[in-house]
């Protein structure tokens, strides 16, 4: 197998670079990751090297982890075909079959003067799609009546009633839209120092280098949960939290090898409370909520620091955390077409509708990166003995990967990227699976989950 190093690639490498800085890595470590295998996949955008980097990124900060915690330098390797294919899915059912990802109303809508995408996979994201547009839950009624909609209209109706949808803009139009002039002047990844805390002392194995580590997941599809998966993945306990009647079923196989899943209700007094203690017991909070959401349960930031000094906390919002949009709704598939990615597909390849990314590399993307910011903050803990805040958005990284094109040559189309699944066979709650192998070495040391994939609400949330 080829085997270079990122110098030696220069797109990767300078991507590498890219998010390396962005987490405000130290230069010294960037340089030392070896990528391995060849391949891309076909897009407008550098989404392979976009993979590779993001997957390397988090390598990167587990590496200077393991060197805070022993003072070894253990090298970071990344295969670059096996790093593409962990951006879609990474699980292979054994008799059994996962359901739809997409419910059947959501997708792309021609509308009078453009293209507008319906997320519709919530109940009450579809229930509010459908009162707008006054149909059953019938696509082809659907159709039909948003073609008789100004894209911007509908994209408006449907978010006041509470739903998710996104009108398709190119990215000149977007970077003079309010809310991309805002999210495009945030950094990929924002970072504030938190209060003083104490470095961890509990005996340390660099073979589980997160071993002991408690991560409170409070993330829905998909970028939060690509996180902890990765963190639980080299040995921290993850506890996921979800409310009482959530379900994603389409993805919980895949994102929840390794955690424990629970349900809390944080509307009670009681679920908040219960709440409270589990985060006073953890290392790392990783939540996805709306940017208003949690100071709205009376869970702000500073409040989070206060039960737990020394808290690494790790938020993500969809449209960036400024501007008229900070507090609106959105998932990979949605702010594609509201930053110009879908649209840059079709002027690249003459289709007649919105050409998305041949993965969800936003949510991917991000959630790498939210895990090496978990990392990096660990990093932080123990040699500056603070604790830190962290921020991204599916925006701003989208922002990030549309200033990688990708040559028409650099795509290996029609040559599908091979799978290779690990030999053990992962017992899921739904039966039995393999998982592709794992596209991140770091010395002899991949990821690998001390439990199988589980459905939600089946742990008790307890530490």
């Amino acid at each position: 197998m080829t085997r270079r190093s990122a110098a030696d690639t220069p797109g990767t490498g300078l991507m590498i670079s890219a998010l390396w800085s962005a987490l405000d890595g130290s230069p010294e470590w960037s340089g030392k990751v070896d990528i391995l295998g060849e391949g891309a996949l076909p897009s407008v955008f550098a989404v392979s090297d976009f993979a590779t980097a993001a997957v390397a990124t988090a390598g990167l900060a587990l590496s200077e982890w393991v060197h805070a915690r022993s003072g070894q330098v253990q090298p970071v390797a990344v295969n670059r075909r096996l790093a593409s294919l962990w951006f879609g899915f990474t699980i292979a059912p054994q008799g059994w079959a996962l359901p739809p990802a997409w419910d059947a109303v959501a997708g792309d809508y021609a509308c009078k003067d453009g293209w507008i995408r319906l997320h519709t996979n919530a109940p009450h994201h579809r229930d509010a799609a459908l009162r707008v547009l006054d149909v059953e839950a019938d696509r082809a009624a659907a159709a039909a009546r948003v073609a008789g909609w100004n894209g911007d209209e509908l994209e408006a109706a449907i978010v006041a009633a509470g739903g998710c949808a996104a009108v398709m803009r190119s990215r000149r139009e977007w970077a003079q839209h309010p809310q991309g002039r805002a999210v495009l002047s945030e950094p990929v990844m924002g970072m504030e120092a938190g209060g003083k805390a104490a470095a961890f002392d509990a005996a340390f194995d660099p073979s589980r280098p997160l071993a002991g580590i408690r991560v409170l997941d409070l993330t829905r599809v998909l970028a939060g949960p690509v996180a902890t998966r990765f963190l639980a993945g080299f040995g921290a306990d993850v506890l996921r939290i979800d409310p009482p009647t959530w379900a994603e079923p389409g993805v919980v196989p895949e994102v929840t090898p390794g955690k424990r899943c629970a349900r809390l209700d944080l509307k009670t007094a009681a679920g908040l409370e219960q709440f409270k203690a589990l985060l006073a017991g953890a290392d790392v909070l990783v939540q996805g909520y709306r940017a208003d959401a949690l100071d709205a349960l009376g869970l702000g930031a500073d409040v989070r620091a206060a039960l737990r000094p020394g808290l690494l906390d790790v938020s993500l919002n969809a449209y960036g955390w400024s501007g008229p949009w900070l507090n609106r709704r959105g998932f990979d598939s949605l702010v594609q077409m509201s930053c110009g990615l879908a649209e840059a597909g079709i002027q690249a390849g003459g289709a007649g509708q919105p050409v998305p990314l041949p993965v969800q590399a936003l949510d991917h993307g991000a959630g790498y990166l939210m895990a090496a910011a978990a990392l990096r903050g660990l990093s932080l803990r123990q040699t500056k003995r603070i604790g830190s805040r962290w921020r991204t958005s599916l925006a701003r990284v989208g922002g990030f990967l549309s200033d990688w094109p990708q040559t028409p040559e650099e795509v290996q189309i029609g040559k599908p990227l091979d799978a290779d699944y690990a030999d053990q066979i992962e017992i899921t709650d739904w039966g039995p699976a393999a998982r592709l192998c794992s596209p991140l070495m770091l010395g002899e040391t991949m990821m690998a989950w001390d439990r199988p994939a589980g459905d939600l609400g089946t742990s008790a949330p307890a530490w």
